[in-house]
Order: C-alpha cells, then structure tokens, then sequence
C-alpha cells in the first residue's frame, strides 16, 4: 500500500505551471496543466540539467528553459528528435491538495 504525502494545495501551482518539491530524495517538479491535471518528474533534463520547472507546459508536455527539449509529462519521455527520459512520479489531487506518493519517491532513490 503506497503512503501518500500532502506538498500543496492544487491552488498554489498555476495552471500551465510548475513548483518545485525538495524531497530527500531530490528536488521534484510538480506541474498542473491547463485542465488541473498534475504530474510529478524529476526536476533535472538530462540534456544538460535545465530545470524542468521553469519551462512551459502545453498540453501534458514541457519544454525545458535552456536547450527547448520537450518532455511528455505523462511518460517523461523525449519528444520529436531528441532522445532521453526523465523520471516520474505518481502524483494525484484529493481534495484540492496535490499528493505523491512517498513510497515510490524512496523506491526510485534506492534503485
């Protein structure tokens, strides 16, 4: 049974924006798109380490701020031309607080 942490109200993310969550394990950026969806991925593009969070989401994608990679939100996968992933994690909204799932954050760290 996985052990879900509250890290903010759905309301403090904007709509086709990002915060960034420092968890033990590393610093996560949580986006919320246009239609309240929320995803959770590392905050790291392994291009070259561009922070994920302040790039632009469109749809359930974003691109990072330096190099204009475009990452799939849903999968972290690369999109178009360019070739890498970025790690995921679950993340859900109850209630209108946004939750990951701490298991798999320390799961993903000791793999």
């Amino acid at each position: 049974m996985s052990s879900w942490v509250d890290i903010a109200a759905l309301e403090d993310v904007p709509q086709r924006g990002a915060r960034v969550v420092k968890t033990a394990q590393g610093c996560v950026a949580v986006f919320r798109t246009a239609g309240d969806e929320v995803y959770a991925l590392n905050n790291s593009c392994p291009h070259k380490g561009g922070p994920l969070a302040e790039g632009i989401v469109h749809g359930t994608s974003v691109t990072c701020p330096l190099h204009n990679w475009v990452f799939s939100l849903e999968t972290g996968q690369a999109q178009g031309a360019d070739e890498g992933q970025v790690a995921t994690y679950p993340a859900r909204v109850v209630a209108g607080r946004i939750e990951l799932d701490a298991d798999f954050l320390a799961a993903r760290t000791a793999a």
